[in-house]
C-alpha cells in the first residue's frame, strides 16, 4: 500500500480527540510557561471546536494579563496555528484570560472571575507550579501544596466539572526505584506541612527544611508529593487525574522542532558545554535519565483525557509519562551526541573555549577538574575583562553553575525506572490518523537529529545567535581548536620542564659525595 493510500485512509478517520473538546471550556493553570503554552497551542490548532480557553495569569512587569497573552501569541510557537487561524486576534477569541496567582489566597480571584469559573468550566488542567529544585521552601509549599489545594477546592465548586487533570512529576517519590502506576504515601501529611508554613517567616521554616524534607534531595520533589497527595484524596469527592511526565525538554516534531524558552535539563547542558564553559560533570556516565518531549506529553494529556471521557475508561486515572523503556540516552551518549553536533554541525557563537572536557567517576577528580578548568580560567578571564573596563562574567556564571550541581548530582548518580503499562494500553485504542497527530510514541525518532534541532532553537531563540551567523561560529571555532591545541601543548611542555627540572635536582643532590666534616 503506498504512504499517498495510506495518507488518504487515514484522513477519512475520525478524530476523537479532537472531538472530545468540541464545545468545552478548559481551565488551564501554568499556561504562559513552558508545557502550558505547548498546551494552548496544540488545543487551538487541532480542536477549533474548542468553546473557550480560561487562563489563570498574573500581572508581570507591568503588564496585563491580556498584553502577556499577546506577546506570547506574536511569537515563533503560534506562528503556525495563527496562519491557520487567521491571525492572533482570531486566537484570542477563544481566549479568555483571568487575573490570578496559584501561590495567593483565594488564587487571587476577584468574585466575578471565580463565578465564572465555577459557572462554564467543563475541565481544569492544573500545571501551574515552581520547578525549581533549590526553591526555598516556603514558597514551594504555597506554590505546590496551597495552591493545588486552592485549585482543587475551586474545582469541587464547579457546575459543569468534568475532569481535573492535576500534572504531577515522575520524580516526586524518590525512594522508589520503581515507580508505579498508582497512588503512594506522602512523605508527610500535606494539610499539617501547609498549616505550619502558613505560620512561619521564610526564615523559620527553612530552618525547619532538613527536618521536613527528611530523605528527599530538595523542595521540588517533597511538594510535589504532597499536592499529589491532595489530588488522590480528591479522587473521592471529583474527577481527578495524575499525570506524571518525567523531565520534560524541546519539541521533538511539532510544531517547531526543538522549540524551548528556557536552558533547562539537557539543552542547558549542550549550551554550557557548547560554549566551551562547562568542562567537568561528577556522574555515572552510564547511567540514564528519563526524558520526554513537551508536544509529546501535551499528546499524552489530550489522549488520556479523550480515554476518560469518551472512550469511558474510569478506572485509568494515574498515568507515568515516561520514555526510558523506549528510548534509554546515557549520560556519556548525550553529551557525545551534543559535542558533536556543536563541533561540527551547529557551533554557538562567541565560544570562550574549544568545548571539552569529561565526566568523572569520582567526586575529588571532579572537585579538582572544576578548580583547574572552572574557577582559575573563571578568575583569569574575569580579570582580564575588569582590567578592559568590561562586566565580570564567568565567575558569576560557574557560582550558578556549582549551585545547580549541588541538586542536579543527586539525579545523575542515581538511577530511577517507571512502568507505563496504562498509558502503553491507552495507545492501542487510537486509530491510525489519531497515533500520528497525537503521537505519543517513540516510533521514527532520531536523537542525533532531535538534539541538533535543540541546539538550533535554543541558538536563535534563546540566545538569539541567527542561522546567518553559523559560518562565523565555525571560523571562531576552528580558531579557539587551534588555540586549545597550542595551550595543551605548552601546558605539557611546561609540566615536563619542571618535572625534569626537579628530578635532575633531586637526582643530583642525591648523588652529591658526603663532605667530611673535621672535628
Amino acid at each position: 500500500m503506498s504512504t499517498e493510500k495510506t495518507s488518504e485512509m487515514d484522513f477519512e478517520l475520525p478524530d476523537r480527540i479532537a472531538e472530545t473538546f468540541t464545545g468545552q471550556t478548559v481551565m488551564i493553570t501554568g499556561g504562559t510557561g513552558f508545557m502550558g503554552k505547548v498546551l494552548v497551542e496544540k488545543l487551538l490548532r487541532k480542536c477549533p471546536g474548542i468553546k473557550e480557553i480560561i487562563l489563570l495569569v498574573r500581572n508581570k512587569k507591568g503588564k496585563s494579563p491580556r498584553e502577556r497573552l499577546e506577546d506570547i501569541f506574536n511569537g515563533p510557537l503560534f506562528a503556525k496555528v495563527a496562519t491557520m487561524r487567521g491571525g492572533v486576534s482570531r486566537l484570542l477569541e477563544k481566549i479568555k484570560p483571568v487575573e490570578g496567582d496559584v501561590i495567593e489566597p483565594d488564587l487571587g480571584l476577584t468574585p466575578s472571575s471565580r463565578q465564572y469559573i465555577m459557572d462554564n468550566v467543563n475541565i481544569i488542567v492544573h500545571a501551574a507550579a515552581t520547578i525549581r529544585f533549590d526553591e526555598v521552601l516556603k514558597k514551594a509549599v504555597l506554590l505546590n501544596v496551597r495552591g493545588t489545594k486552592l485549585i482543587l477546592n475551586l474545582a469541587k465548586q464547579c457546575k459543569k466539572l468534568k475532569l481535573v487533570v492535576h500534572i504531577s512529576t515522575a520524580y516526586c517519590h524518590l525512594h522508589e526505584k520503581l515507580l508505579e502506576e498508582k497512588a503512594y504515601p506522602p512523605p508527610a501529611d500535606p494539610h499539617r506541612v501547609l498549616a505550619t508554613v502558613e505560620l512561619l517567616d521564610d526564615a523559620a521554616v527553612e530552618s525547619i527544611a532538613p527536618k521536613l524534607l527528611n530523605k528527599l534531595p530538595n523542595s521540588y520533589a517533597f511538594t510535589k508529593a504532597l499536592g499529589e497527595a491532595l489530588a488522590v484524596e480528591a479522587m473521592e469527592h471529583i474527577p481527578v487525574m495524575i499525570l506524571r511526565p518525567s523531565i520534560v525538554i524541546p519539541i521533538w516534531r511539532e510544531p517547531l522542532p526543538g522549540w524551548t524558552d528556557n536552558i533547562n535539563g539537557p539543552t542547558g547542558l549542550l549550551i554550557g558545554a557548547g560554549k566551551g564553559v562547562l568542562r567537568t560533570m561528577y556522574c555515572r556516565s552510564d547511567s540514564y535519565a528519563d526524558y520526554l518531549p513537551v508536544d509529546v506529553f501535551i499528546n499524552g494529556i489530550m489522549v488520556v483525557v479523550w480515554n476518560y471521557l469518551s472512550y469511558g475508561d474510569k478506572k485509568s486515572t494515574i498515568f507515568n509519562f515516561t520514555s526510558s523503556a523506549e528510548v534509554k540516552v546515557t549520560w556519556s551518549e548525550l553529551i557525545d551526541t551534543g559535542r558533536e553536533i556543536i563541533l561540527n554541525r551547529v557551533p554557538l557563537n562567541g565560544v570562550v573555549w574549544y568545548p571539552g572536557g569529561s565526566m568523572k567517576h569520582s567526586r575529588l577528580a571532579h572537585n579538582i577538574c572544576a578548580v583547574l578548568f572552572h574557577w582559575i580560567p573563571a578568575i583569569l578571564i574575569d580579570t582580564l575583562l575588569i582590567i578592559l573596563r568590561y562586566e565580570p562574567v564567568l565567575l558569576r556564571v560557574h557560582r550558578r553553575i556549582s549551585k545547580g550541581f549541588d541538586v542536579f548530582e543527586y539525579y545523575t548518580n542515581n538511577q530511577w525506572d517507571f512502568k507505563s503499562e496504562i498509558g502503553q494500553m491507552v495507545r492501542t485504542r487510537l486509530n491510525t490518523r489519531e497515533k500520528e497527530d497525537y503521537k505519543v510514541d517513540a516510533d521514527g525518532v532520531n536523537i542525533s537529529d532531535y538534539f541538533e534541532d535543540c541546539v538550533r532553537a535554543a541558538r536563535v531563540y534563546i540566545l538569539k545567535e541567527p542561522d546567518d551567523t553559523i559560518p562565523a561560529a565555525k571560523r571562531h571555532m576552528k580558531i579557539m581548536k587551534a588555540v586549545d591545541l597550542i595551550f595543551r601543548v605548552l601546558f605539557i611542555g611546561l609540566m615536563m620542564w619542571i618535572f625534569f627540572k626537579y628530578s635532575s635536582s633531586i637526582f643530583s643532590s642525591s648523588h652529591k659525595p658526603e663532605q667530611i666534616k673535621e672535628f
